[in-house]
């Protein structure tokens, strides 16, 4: 396949993957009411559930990621998404809420070695220039497959709730052997893996080596305290929002506000990185972010303005998530491109483990809505600090690059 056709299509398949796993990521949130109808399980065990998928999650970016660079990208990803489609498909068989639980964990792994891959693949498939661009489309396919399961779940009475993990896991494997005949291996590996000198180099050492220290340990502390943040309101926000006295369908509105927000500011966020307002638009997302949880903890119980505050708040999160997956791949060279964003990734889903449990304690110690969100702002700005550091460093390190001085002092 010649190089042309692998740009085309990488990114394309890549979109296709990110939507699928959008749909499997929010589904065990979309489906909380009608599992607690039906297995009544306590906000612990809801907060060990929902914790459950980011178990697996890390183990498959630290897994996915290391063998990625051995054996490829193309290989892992049509595993990992094969791997998670069908836990997903076994979800809607489980019989108790232990059941669950481990099912979850097992789609996790599928989960997490496909997110490393999405981003590497189109990180080496990319020009320069388009590279933001291109990852954060990737990215903003998620929350649109996030906010295609909450209208799911709007669709379909509350009892149907496992009709949400049929589709979260046949739409991965009708799309697996596709991937398996259709998508190209990454250029930059096969040229890599010709080099048995960098391939060797490719092991979990190497991302602290050669200067690169601070950049891993920051990427690391922004992922794992954003996607606390992230996973938090992803698995708790509509249970929140119907404690508060919203119904269902304005709960499930609410999420897909919070979503498709996401969507549009990751897009526009990634294009904005390519260009000369890249500063503004960080700086911007970062300082935002904790005075639109303010507004969502303190406003009135109106659903507009409910919606509003949980759409602007979508836009901050997952525009913050847009720039930490764009800023990770291009963090190292090719030969440890693989292990280095799958660790920064898996670093991240100790937040995503930490977050639902999070929510679940916090609720569990009788904690409203508004209360559990103000309880987020120290998360919030301790991460949004680390974050406009890695900022700093990430474009320090191109000016020095410019002038020829070492990387990352």
């Amino acid at each position: 396949m010649s190089n042309c056709e692998s740009k085309s299509l990488t990114p394309f398949f890549c979109v296709l993957v990110a939507l699928c796993e959008g749909i499997d990521l929010q589904a065990a949130g979309v489906a909380a009411a009608g599992i607690g109808d039906e297995f009544r399980p306590s906000p612990d065990q809801f907060g060990t559930f929902f914790s459950a998928s980011t178990v697996g999650l890390f183990l498959g970016a630290i897994i996915g990621g290391r063998l990625a660079d051995s054996i490829g990208r193309k290989k892992v990803l049509v595993a990992s998404i094969a791997l998670f489609g069908f836990f997903s498909l076994l979800t809607s068989l489980a019989t108790d809420i232990r059941s669950l639980i481990w099912v979850r964990a097992l789609t996790g792994l599928g989960l997490g070695g496909a997110l490393p891959m999405l981003l590497a693949l189109v990180t080496e498939s990319s020009v320069a220039k388009s590279q933001s661009a291109r990852v954060a489309t990737v990215y903003a396919a998620m929350p649109l497959g996030g906010a295609a399961a909450s209208m799911l779940s709007m669709l379909m009475d509350t009892p149907h709730w496992r009709a949400i993990f049929v589709v979260g896991g046949v739409l991965p494997l009708l799309l697996a052997p596709l991937l398996a005949i259709w998508l190209p291996e990454s250029a930059a590996f096969r040229r890599a893996q010709q080099d048995t000198t960098t391939l060797r180099a490719g092991s979990f050492p190497a991302l602290f080596a050669d200067g690169r220290a601070g950049r891993t340990l920051l990427l690391w502390v922004s992922f794992l305290l954003e996607l606390l943040l992230l996973y938090l309101l992803l698995n708790w926000l509509p249970t929140l929002l119907i404690n508060d006295g919203f119904n269902k369908i304005q709960a499930a509105g609410a999420q897909i506000g919070f979503n498709l927000g996401g969507v549009i500011s990751a897009l526009l966020i990634g294009y904005l990185l390519g260009g000369r307002l890249k500063n503004f638009a960080i700086a911007i997302t970062f300082v935002s972010l904790p005075i639109l949880l303010i507004l969502l903890a303190k406003l009135p119980s109106h659903f507009s303005t409910v919606a509003a505050a949980a759409c602007l708040l979508g836009c901050a999160v997952l525009a913050a998530q847009a720039f930490l997956y764009t800023v990770a791949p291009i963090a190292y060279p090719t030969r440890i491109r693989g292990i280095g964003v799958g660790a920064a990734v898996a670093f991240g889903r100790v937040g995503s483990i930490v977050g639902p449990k999070l929510g679940g304690m916090l609720k569990s110690a009788g904690h409203g809505p508004s209360q559990l969100l103000m309880d987020l702002l120290p998360v919030v700005i301790a991460g949004s600090l680390c974050s406009l550091w890695l900022a700093w460093k990430v474009e320090r390190a191109h000016l020095v690059r410019v002038t020829g001085t070492p990387d990352f002092s």
